[in-house]
């Protein structure tokens, strides 16, 4: 293995994953750190993590074990992938994780740059844009258990730190590879954002990074590495496939994001779909027998059960019940459905919403995943090994086309190449 990813997220780690995947490295996900090695075949390997929203102490000490595993494989750089809306309260994880990684590779100058141009987020004078809008501009101020309220990334980054945060801005970008090259070898910070607006910046940063033990970012960050290591003969091109998987399907969404509740919305006009009554699973009323009943009723229908809310609606109830017990408390009823659903043969499963993909993940034993066709921008198929193998499609929330829902099945249902 070549490359190793630790990402904070499960729909993350299958965003980077589609990046290296068309890249031409041939790819696998691991739910979780390994108990054993990795296939020998394997240039690319991502350690999903459910790491987001933890304690800052107890995500340290697994990105740390994630790392030790992924040198043990012979990886000669890392990447600790996180949001490309740079997902974390000023309590949060990006900033102890990339630090702790940094100090255990004893590097500097290391890339900190979430930007993703293709779903449209930019960096700027180290500040984070979705689209034409600032980040706490941009919807991402209400989200449910990240809110962002400060595009400024080496303010916010800093609030995480115990080392101040650089920055090396466009100027450094349109001087080339070897300007930026030159910048982070220089830097004295431990983490140094990078300003992107483009894919070509991003291939800017791709070359400038070659041989760099680490770097940190979103999945976009991936784009330049694979033709770093195909440049030295180290790998060569890998095709993308999946293979068809047929059965039952189901559709589970917890994401509240405004992306996700359009998708909800149009697909609830010609399939059935299930809103949850947030209250009824606080008080145990609303079980997970009772939703994958529902939807194991409704297979051949493209069936969704869904929480998602308004912000207005997420912020009144977590008033009530308290944040962490909504999130956990819906967690493990989407965990639970999945099960069900599994043991009952449905073997195409659509899960929006990081933490709620994390959680489903999370329930089920599937192994590593290999990476097939790309559904939307970021979002691949995925496949489970053995004899009686799992498709699934795990889509952050702001992701995906408007019909994803449709479109997901049909690829998850089809042999496609990438």
């Amino acid at each position: 293995m070549l490359l190793g990813v630790i990402a904070d997220d499960f729909t993350g780690a299958s965003d980077i994953g589609n990046t290296l995947a068309k890249g031409g490295l041939k790819t696998a996900q691991f739910l979780g750190i390994p108990d054993s090695d990795a296939p020998q075949d394997i240039a690319a390997g991502i350690i999903s993590l459910k790491s987001r929203s933890i304690p800052a102490d107890e995500a340290v000490a697994q990105s740390l074990a994630a790392l030790d595993w992924l040198r043990a494989q012979g990886c000669t750089q890392i990447v600790f992938k996180y949001c490309s809306t740079f997902d974390s309260t000023p309590e949060g994880n990006i900033g102890p994780v990339g630090e702790a990684l940094a100090k255990a590779l004893d590097v500097t100058g290391v890339v900190a740059c979430p930007a993703f141009p293709t779903v449209g987020r930019t960096v700027y004078r180290g500040h984070l844009f979705v689209h034409d809008r600032l980040l706490n501009e941009s919807g991402l101020q209400n989200h449910p258990i990240n809110p962002m309220i400060d595009p400024d990334l080496r303010r916010w980054l800093a609030r995480q730190t115990t080392e101040p945060v650089g920055l090396a801005d466009a100027d450094i970008l349109r001087a080339g590879p070897d300007a930026l090259r030159a910048a982070l070898e220089g830097a004295e910070e431990r983490l140094v954002i990078v300003d992107a607006i483009s894919d070509d910046d991003l291939l800017t940063i791709g070359k400038a990074v070659a041989g760099a033990p680490l770097l940190t970012g979103g999945s976009g960050i991936a784009l330049g590495l694979p033709e770093n290591f195909f440049a030295l003969g180290l790998a060569t091109r890998a095709p993308v496939s999946a293979p068809r998987i047929d059965g039952p399907e189901a559709i589970l969404a917890g994401s509240c994001s405004g992306a996700t509740r359009g998708q909800i919305d149009l697909h609830a006009q010609s399939h059935p779909v299930l809103p949850l009554d947030v209250d009824g699973v606080m008080d145990g009323t609303v079980t997970a027998d009772a939703v994958a009943g529902f939807l194991l009723e409704r297979t051949g229908q493209a069936p969704l059960a869904y929480s998602s809310s308004t912000p207005e609606q997420v912020s009144a109830l977590q008033n009530r019940y308290g944040r962490e017990k909504v999130s956990d408390t819906l967690d493990t009823l989407f965990g639970e459905t999945a099960r069900r659903l599994l043991d009952s043969g449905v073997r195409r499963l659509v899960v929006a919403g990081g933490e709620t993909s994390g959680a489903v993940v999370s329930a089920l034993d599937l192994g590593a995943l290999t990476l097939g066709a790309e559904i939307d921008p970021g979002v691949p198929a995925l496949v489970s090994p053995g004899p009686d193998p799992v498709a699934l499609a795990l889509k952050s929330g702001n992701f995906g086309a408007p019909d994803f829902f449709v479109k997901a099945l049909d690829i998850l249902g089809g042999s496609r190449n990438g």
